[in-house]
């Protein structure tokens, strides 16, 4: 039987003896009970005896099932409901008061008018369901650029996955009470109706709303919603930027690191560079990489001018397809145990399995349906949720509360035509313009059709809260006298040759370039001046064990001249989308560039 609501006294309230809350968070909390009507309000502490009690529940009630004991301890198999297994683009909005704030790159409603449509969607959706109380912290808890926030759900998934990803509990609102301030999120995975799904954000007033999905980039309100689109409002206010960004350390024989973030759309492999283990030849010479991040980056200018960075999470939400023990051992060897698995297959004998895995043959698919071969067993975007701190690379900076500071910022997609391995931006304005620039063929990572070439800045184009033009503007703003920026780079894994193959072998040969890229940073490795920027030629690049076919070897260090006067052609047309707001630095930096091609 439902609570009754007329006062908020009536519910019965759990682990309030955590200590006094805010009396605006407390405030909030009643007023959204009373929005939801729930039977049960939890306040969530992020202990072990906490996580113990939900997954007890969940294996009850069928959410997590627990997989083969002896080859993954602790771990589970979850299976969302057919229709909710992406992100959904076309159902996410940005609520700003005046549209243009939000911009073309936003689906965009009137604030009034979608805190109207949610809050009908939220009347009495959690009747006979318990709500969750989610105090959480993004980036280290002690960090002066972490961001606390609290999200309210009636899913007990949502709260496993959210003590994995971020750092969750009572430490959180001892901040949210030091703060005062905090990012309201509210969720309900409602009847999962695709047609009663939408997550809204309002990004003036630090609150997030979803309805309908239980998916994790539309439930886990801390990491896309709040990390990426509420953050980047943040950061623009407050001089800092929120990214969607791998963070790397890479370490040579010296024992000097460098440290690099990396923007690549969703499904494009931003977890295998984040976590590349080197070449043998290169582990031989001490060299080593380390992971901070492998999703999200939050950076700012440091005292010294340079940019400084954390990582706001504290998990992997990583793509189970593709990953193995040959695309990427240290997230294979991650998730061996404590971890939830979410729309992958099972083996015979409860193990977890996925396209790309190894040469095994599933039972059971991601629908729970006896496996067929006629589909995939588990679904393209299928995932795996675990402790960031079980990854064999993981660098223990990960936890300074300063970040670390970063050398170098890579942009790349896929493309298999037209642009070269690796080349660097001429500065920072060119650097901007390069990551404005950046194309990539769409992934199942989110609904829609797969393979389509498609402008994602910054790999931001799902994640941006505010008007790309103002986002443009922001990322020059930091070139300013006494900065010390980072070089900017683009490279493109995924070229292909005329067989449509792939001409780079990719994986940990990666290390390659960067070691290019540091030895630019550091100013001894060349590089061959062209309009788009400094291209290596493959002599400068250490080669030792790979073996080139002749055609990777003259089409992944070329510049196509034509195919360039094209693509900055186009991307005239692409930066007039956002009108007068863009910037006029990177309209002359697009118009030298073309005025350049021209010449040649």
């Amino acid at each position: 039987m439902a609570a009754q609501l007329d006062s908020p006294n009536s519910l019965e309230v759990e682990n309030t003896a955590m200590g006094s809350q805010l009396d605006a968070l407390n405030q909030w909390v009643m007023d959204m009970a009373r929005l939801t009507q729930p039977d049960r309000i939890h306040w969530c502490d992020g202990s072990d005896s906490e996580f113990a009690e939900l997954v007890k529940q969940m294996e009850a009630d069928g959410t997590l099932l627990p997989l083969n004991s002896e080859t993954h301890p602790n771990s589970w198999l979850h299976r969302s409901h057919p229709d909710d297994v992406a992100r959904v683009e076309h159902l996410t909005f940005v609520c700003t008061s005046e549209r243009e704030d939000a911009g073309p790159n936003n689906h965009w409603m009137a604030p009034a008018d979608a805190h109207a449509k949610m809050d009908a969607l939220f009347a009495g959706c959690m009747r006979g369901r318990t709500m969750y109380v989610i105090p959480y912290c993004m980036g280290p808890i002690d960090s002066p650029l972490a961001r606390c926030g609290v999200e309210i759900t009636d899913s007990p998934y949502v709260v496993a996955n959210m003590r994995i990803m971020t750092r969750m509990g009572a430490a959180a609102l001892a901040r949210i009470e030091r703060e005062k301030q905090f990012v309201r999120g509210l969720h309900s995975i409602g009847e999962l109706d695709p047609e009663r799904r939408f997550i809204m954000h309002f990004p003036e007033e630090l609150t997030i709303k979803s309805f309908g999905s239980g998916y994790g980039g539309n439930a886990l309100l801390g990491k896309k919603c709040h990390a990426l689109r509420i953050a980047s409002h943040q950061a623009r206010k407050e001089g800092w930027l929120a990214e969607h960004m791998l963070i790397l350390g890479v370490e040579n024989p010296k024992g000097e690191t460098h440290y690099i973030a990396a923007a690549f759309p969703s499904a494009c492999g931003k977890t295998n560079l984040a976590m590349l283990i080197p070449p043998e030849g290169y582990r031989r010479e001490g060299w080593k990489v380390w992971t901070v991040g492998d999703d999200i980056c939050w950076m700012r200018p440091g005292a010294d001018g340079r940019m400084y960075a954390i990582n706001p999470e504290a998990g992997f939400f990583g793509v189970a397809p593709g990953t193995s023990a040959k695309s990427n051992p240290n997230a294979l060897a991650s998730i061996q145990h404590d971890t939830i698995f979410t729309n992958v297959g099972l083996t015979e004998d409860g193990q977890p399995w996925w396209e790309g895995l190894d040469d095994r043959k599933p039972a059971i698919d991601w629908r729970g349906n006896a496996y067929d071969f006629n589909a995939p067993a588990a679904h393209p975007n299928s995932r795996f949720t675990v402790s960031a701190r079980q990854c064999p690379s993981w660098s223990p900076k990960a936890e300074d509360a300063q970040g670390v500071p970063i050398s170098a910022i890579v942009f790349g997609g896929r493309r298999a035509s037209l642009v070269p391995l690796v080349f660097e931006a001429r500065d920072w304005t060119h650097g901007v313009l390069v990551g404005a620039a950046m194309g990539s063929e769409t992934t199942a990572a989110a609904t829609g059709a797969v393979g389509v070439m498609r402008r994602d800045p910054m790999a931001m184009k799902p994640f941006c809260g505010y008007n790309f033009a103002d986002y443009f503007a922001h990322w020059l703003s930091f070139d300013k006298p006494g900065a010390q920026l980072p070089k900017v780079f683009h490279v493109n894994w995924f070229r292909k040759g005329d067989d449509g193959k792939f001409l780079w072998p990719g994986f940990g040969e990666n290390l390659r370039v960067l070691e290019w890229m540091i030895g630019r940073v550091e100013g001894s490795a060349s590089a061959t001046e062209t309009p788009i920027g400094a291209l290596p030629k493959v002599e400068d690049i250490r080669m030792e064990g790979v073996t080139l076919s002749d055609e990777a070897r003259r089409v992944l260090f070329h510049f196509d001249r034509a195919g360039w006067q094209a693509e900055i052609d186009s991307l005239e047309g692409f930066l007039g989308e956002f009108g007068d707001r863009v910037p006029d630095a990177l309209k002359q930096e697009q118009g030298r560039i073309a005025k350049e091609l021209r010449a040649g």
